[in-house]
């Protein structure tokens, strides 16, 4: 693929004017600090992806229909949350906090891939810090080339010749074009090379995953574009604190974007976690207050997470309301439920709302789990009886239903839990039970809290 250097010109993004040169104030709208760099695009230039053999329309039904072809990956967690694997052709995007494990993944899913042929780039690490961190690794891969360019024409020209089976680009950030003057990172490099790598790996087939780097707000640096133009994106999140990392997607052409990928960082690199429920529960044998577990689905994966909570005497003038991993605007309307329709005086306590492990869930059958924990902690006793709890929480008190009861239900079953409360409306969309747990309903918190807690 031959690309002609073009020229560029500084286009204002407020009114469109185009300058010839960079300056601080544009002529045309007089808005300041609005000029970014954009080649000139030739109106004869066209790009044509290598399966199309005409320009011309086609009707839909004379377009072949086959499956993508995929590249299954060893690790399983990463396959969930791409879809079933890697699409050929495709450029998936990584994004994460500095530190959090990015590169090691990445590192180790290309050594995973005996047999296969991978081009690792990276612009931030050298041939010997890319060897010392693979031989921490339990992996090997004699198919695994290296390269430190950061020139997207070498890099490009490279691949071309090499062929790869996957291309790793370390990260896109550092990447620029010799076709703009601007440094790398700029909001037109980043475009640039992302449309440029877009064109590659759909004329080739050749897949691309790119690492991305985060702003302070925890959005993806640099224009959005580059969201627009890949076909997955994939954030990597976690505490620095914590072991745990959690794989989310908030885009993928090719499959769902409820999954959730869960790994544990070892001195071995990023290990996959079988059965995420047993990180997110602690022992069952205490009894402790302000404490229930949750049964919520990520995709089509059911996961037991427990939910605390914490109510305590005001300290100050305003009551605080407090939540990690759950959306303090949900926590204050539950809130608001149990103090009308439950008669529980909290109005003038403080409230702490948390989700074991350091994960965020957004899933609403955590409304009954979160609303159990506060009475449990307000009245100081204890949820007994091994329960689980499933499900939404309206304005009015009454308890609705939540998707995949069934595999809620079989997941606490299998984690040795007696007892699982739902809403009355979804008792008979339950098939037959697992052995070992009772199913128990309601049609509103108020008579959930009264048999919990009141003795009634």
């Amino acid at each position: 693929m031959t690309i002609q250097k073009e020229k560029a010109a500084y286009i204002c993004q407020t009114c469109g004017t185009s300058h010839s040169k960079m300056q601080g104030r544009c002529s045309g709208c007089g808005e300041w600090n609005s000029l970014v760099e954009e080649l000139v695009q030739s109106r004869s230039r066209t790009f044509r992806f290598a399966k199309t053999n005409s320009s011309a329309p086609r009707l839909l039904e004379e377009i072949a229909g086959e499956d993508e072809v995929r590249i299954l990956t060893p690790d399983l967690e990463f396959n969930r949350v791409l879809g079933g694997g890697i699409v050929a052709g495709s450029i998936v995007l990584l994004a994460g906090e500095p530190g959090i494990g990015k590169s090691t993944l990445m590192l180790q899913i290309g050594l995973q891939l005996t047999g296969k042929k991978i081009l690792y780039i990276s612009g931030e690490e050298s041939d010997r810090q890319i060897r010392l961190r693979a031989s921490r690794l339990s992996y090997s891969n004699p198919g695994f080339y290296f390269s430190g360019e950061t020139d997207l024409d070498s890099i490009v020209a490279a691949a071309v010749e090499l062929k790869p089976d996957l291309l790793i680009l370390d990260s896109i950030q550092t990447v620029t074009t010799s076709q703009l003057e601007s440094g790398p990172g700029t909001i037109a490099q980043v475009r640039e090379c992302s449309v440029r790598l877009m064109r590659f790996a759909k004329e080739t087939s050749v897949p691309i995953i790119v690492i991305g780097h985060i702003t302070k707000d925890g959005s993806i640096a640099g224009p959005k574009v580059l969201e627009h133009t890949v076909d997955t994106v994939l954030n990597f999140e976690g505490e620095h604190h914590n072991t745990y990392r959690i794989i989310r997607t908030s885009k993928n052409r090719f499959g769902s974007t409820l999954e959730l990928g869960i790994y544990e960082m070892t001195g071995g690199g990023l290990m996959e976690v079988a059965n995420p429920s047993e990180i997110f529960l602690t022992s069952g044998d205490q009894m402790l207050s302000g404490s229930a577990v949750s049964a919520t689905m990520e995709g089509l994966r059911p996961i037991l997470i427990e939910t605390q909570a914490l109510v305590s005497p005001m300290a100050y003038g305003t009551p605080q309301r407090s939540a990690t991993g759950f959306d303090i605007r949900r926590l204050n309307m539950l809130l608001a439920v149990l103090e009308k329709r439950c008669g529980m005086g909290i109005g003038g306590k403080d409230v702490f709302v948390n989700l074991a492990g350091g994960i965020r869930i957004e899933d609403p059958a955590l409304d009954l789990g979160l609303a159990v924990a506060v009475a449990s902690s307000l009245y100081d006793i204890p949820v007994g009886g091994k329960a689980v709890f499933a499900a939404e929480i309206g304005l009015s008190g009454e308890l609705r239903s939540v998707s995949r009861i069934d595999q809620r239900v079989a997941e606490a079953a299998k984690l040795g839990f007696a007892t699982i409360w739902i809403a009355d409306s979804q008792i008979k969309s339950i098939g037959e039970l697992p052995n070992g747990i009772a199913v128990r309903s309601a049609a509103k918190l108020q008579d959930v809290i009264r048999n919990l807690f009141r003795g009634d």
